[in-house]
């Protein structure tokens, strides 16, 4: 969780909310902690990867797993230009498109080898990026520049605006499902997830909400909205600025571990929806040296670096929130299902999941919301026709 969403979420955030980012932060961190719980107690049912893909067919039915996979795989995809563009932002501002397509064929490249994140280099990130967080709230509170008045009024934005602030900031909170996914690796997970998730994202807050507080006070909303890499703009405005190379060094070392990752992920979960017929059947592959799904891999690098070409940052993060949200709408209606048996938190975290899940998607951004939706569409009337066409070629 704590990753490069931090460094880009507080410019879109602040360009809709102003001051009240702040209480868009606390909102989404409620809606990320439906949607952990909700995925907590799913993954010790179902304790297989594929995450809502799989929790969305066994307790909702095929349709609502493939939607929800799909909203993974497009929803991630954007993530992964997202995070490519921070890249680019931090590292070389000027040239940030070409390097954040340089740094998604590199690291498809290092995946296509069988490369992977390790425990020790995931630490390693976390330092790292801990350390470019302190230099920011450093810079903000001992570069002069800090004063209340900066912050600007809290309702600036109305709530519309302090609700689509919240839907962005959800991207940045993006990875508190992988505590709920581990279940099997974990000792007494009964009682560890329930205590790991919310320590997890209070810890996450706490971070994120002294970074975004000190920020308000050092350069003000407008400033925020205006940078494409706000933390560096933060630094930059004050007398400290010889910290502004910790920062960027922070911003690209977060971006690409979190890329290295992504690309991953989504990889995996095409596959996996490759091999039941759900998506090309050319991506069902697995290389015989390296052991990966290299088609898979190879189909994501593309398209991402695709993506990358086409897009900015703002947009997206804005239709990755959107598919994301629409994929934890349907991890939380799953979590409904479950008989009391199976559930460990109160049936009311998941309505509160889903409601704050579709309300957050339905104030980002219109054209992330719009664009989000139809390709979501796109998606359903695939598989509508497809299981419609397939039992008449049986």
């Amino acid at each position: 969780m704590i990753g490069a969403g931090v460094f880009t979420a507080f410019g879109p955030a602040a360009e809709a909310a102003g001051g009240g980012l702040l209480v868009g932060l606390a909102l989404a961190a409620v809606v990320a902690y439906c949607n952990a719980a909700s995925s907590a107690q799913l993954a010790a049912v179902y304790p297989e990867s594929g995450g809502t893909y799989v929790y969305g067919r066994e307790r909702l039915g095929p349709f609502w797993g493939f939607l929800a996979g799909w909203g993974f795989v497009v929803g991630k995809t954007a993530s992964c230009a997202a995070m490519a563009l921070t890249f680019g932002a931090y590292a070389w501002p000027e040239q940030r498109r070409l390097l954040a397509v340089l740094a998604v064929v590199a690291l498809t490249a290092v995946n296509y080898q069988g490369v992977r994140k390790t425990a020790t280099l995931t630490k390693a990130i976390v330092v790292v990026v801990l350390l470019a967080l302190a230099a920011v709230v450093a810079a903000a509170v001992g570069g002069g520049e800090a004063d209340v008045d900066n912050i600007g009024p809290i309702a600036s934005g109305g709530w519309r605006g302090i609700l689509e602030s919240a839907g962005l900031l959800f991207f940045a909170f993006a990875g508190y499902a992988r505590i709920a996914t581990l279940g099997e690796e974990v000792s007494d997970p009964a009682s560890t997830i329930p205590r790991a998730i919310p320590l997890a994202l209070g810890i996450t807050l706490v971070v994120y909400a002294t970074v975004a507080a000190t920020s308000l006070l050092a350069v003000g909303p407008d400033v925020l909205a205006a940078a494409a890499a706000p933390l560096d703009a933060v630094v930059a405005a004050g007398s400290l600025d010889a910290l502004r190379p910790v920062v960027r060094i922070g911003g690209t070392v977060a971006a690409l571990g979190v890329l290295l990752s992504l690309i991953v992920g989504v990889s995996r979960t095409a596959f996996a929806m490759a091999s039941r017929g759900e998506m090309p059947r050319a991506l069902d592959a697995v290389h015989p040296v390296h052991q990966v799904p290299h088609h898979a891999e190879l189909a994501v690098g593309v398209v991402v670096a695709i993506v990358v070409s086409l897009v900015d940052l703002r947009g997206a993060i804005g239709f990755s929130s959107f598919a994301v949200l629409v994929y934890y709408a349907i991890a939380n209606a799953s979590a409904w299902t479950l008989p009391p048996h199976q559930r460990r938190w109160p049936r009311a975290i998941a309505v509160v999941g889903v409601v704050g899940c579709l309300v957050l998607a339905a104030t980002l951004p219109v054209v992330s919301a719009l664009s989000g939706a139809a390709v979501l569409a796109v998606g359903a009337l695939v598989w509508v026709v497809r299981d419609r066409v397939r039992p008449a070629t049986r």
